[in-house]
């Protein structure tokens, strides 16, 4: 996940008339999953200061650098399954009726941008174990050497 990496998944002509310049793929790609523990980048290079931040093999993270916003993403496995968390927590800036009115906005728009993104990681997860083991490692390599 991550602009400059694999998107958000969302609706990204949304994203993109808040100017956030998000293009998600339409698959997983092999040679973008290697983050390690303690990796960051950027969130975008138009949206400054938010951060990702992977924390362990299972843990992503996006974080304001404020701290008022953070979003973490989970991976738990069980019973030969892996469900994915994702948990948000926004602090309001102040009691104004500003920030009110857009926290009324931002919670409905936050939920169904969160379904959009969730549904979109499904089906990219579901599209790579319907295919044959590597199938999506050679299509990767044939695009780097192309």
């Amino acid at each position: 996940m991550g602009p400059g990496r694999g998107g958000v998944y969302t609706y990204d002509w949304i994203e993109n008339l808040l100017g956030l310049d998000v293009h998600s793929v339409d698959r997983i790609i092999p040679g973008l999953q290697q983050l390690q523990e303690g990796t960051s980048f950027c969130s975008s290079r138009v949206a400054r200061g938010c951060a990702w931040r992977c924390s362990s093999r299972s843990v992503l993270s996006l974080r304001s650098d404020d701290s008022r916003w953070v979003w973490t993403f989970e991976l738990v496995e069980r019973d030969g399954s892996t469900r994915l968390i994702s948990r948000n927590c926004i602090a309001m800036g102040g009691s104004s009726l500003g920030d009110r009115l857009g926290m009324l906005v931002m919670e409905p728009g936050s939920l169904v941008m969160e379904r959009k993104m969730l549904i979109g990681i499904r089906q990219r997860g579901d599209r790579l174990a319907a295919e044959p083991a590597g199938a999506e490692a050679e299509e990767w390599s044939r695009a780097l050497a192309a």
